[in-house]
């Protein structure tokens, strides 16, 4: 009931989709920033409109919009995506991901793509998982235990394997060296993030002068995903204040 008398009285729009989502920008044209890699003639670019996406590592701060690009992809190609965050999924969350992905073979949809944030945090029998996943598109699954245990092998449909890290560093060699490319993600420049900001802005509903996009540009370190959030703390203390 306070909700509801806090919206109706300053008059706020809510939507069921969380902030985050509501402000991603769904298409590379849409996207701004990183034009070292998706910028017109760039390889990455290139690669994802040609419709050929090998699996690759995306690394950078936190913040700068590797998830985002990362569901770009998925929604260029019209394929289905599928996370799974390494700080906490194990060796059963992994396979069923996988197979889940497998199944749509039989719907005659495109190759699905597996996202998996903090890749650098993986545990070992994750990795040795996902080895035989990325090169042979097969899953080994052992049956029983101890020496009655035996093992089957499951042809999996081709897949696009998309990490994302902030420490790049920290990728063991055996799975880095199963990536095509690694591609580094930079902070922002202000005159990016002024962009930025007009645009979600301008979803949010907001009237925002150049010169204040500015200074919140400047205050966001670099970083989109803070130039977000303090575009809406500025609005909600505006409209408390202005009521």
């Amino acid at each position: 009931d306070l909700i509801r008398i806090f919206v109706k009285r300053y008059g706020f729009f809510m939507e069921n989709k969380p902030l985050a989502e509501r402000l991603r920008p769904k298409t590379l044209d849409d996207y701004i920033g990183q034009q070292h890699l998706v910028g017109k003639g760039k390889v990455l670019r290139k690669m994802i409109e040609s419709g050929v996406v090998s699996s690759f590592i995306l690394w950078g701060p936190p913040g700068v919009g590797k998830t985002t690009l990362a569901m770009i992809v998925a929604e260029q190609l019209k394929r289905p995506f599928y996370v799974l965050s390494a700080v906490s999924s194990g060796v059963k969350d992994v396979r069923e991901v996988i197979q889940k992905a497998e199944s749509q073979r039989f719907f005659n949809t495109p190759n699905p793509i597996l996202f998996i944030d903090e890749i650098h945090r993986l545990n070992r029998n994750v990795e040795e998982i996902l080895y035989s996943a990325m090169e042979d598109f097969a899953l080994d699954i052992v049956m029983g235990k101890g020496t009655g245990a035996s093992s089957i092998r499951i042809d999996l449909a081709h897949f696009t394997l998309i990490g994302a890290t902030t420490r790049a560093g920290s990728l063991s060699a055996p799975l880095r060296d199963r990536f095509l490319i690694t591609n580094h993600m930079q902070f922002y420049e202000p005159a990016e993030l002024k962009k930025i900001i007009i645009r979600a802005a301008h979803i949010l509903g907001i009237d925002i002068e150049d010169s204040g996009a500015e200074e919140i540009a400047r205050r966001s370190r670099g970083t989109p995903r803070i130039a977000n959030r303090l575009l809406k703390r500025i609005r909600d203390f505006a409209q408390v204040q202005g009521s």
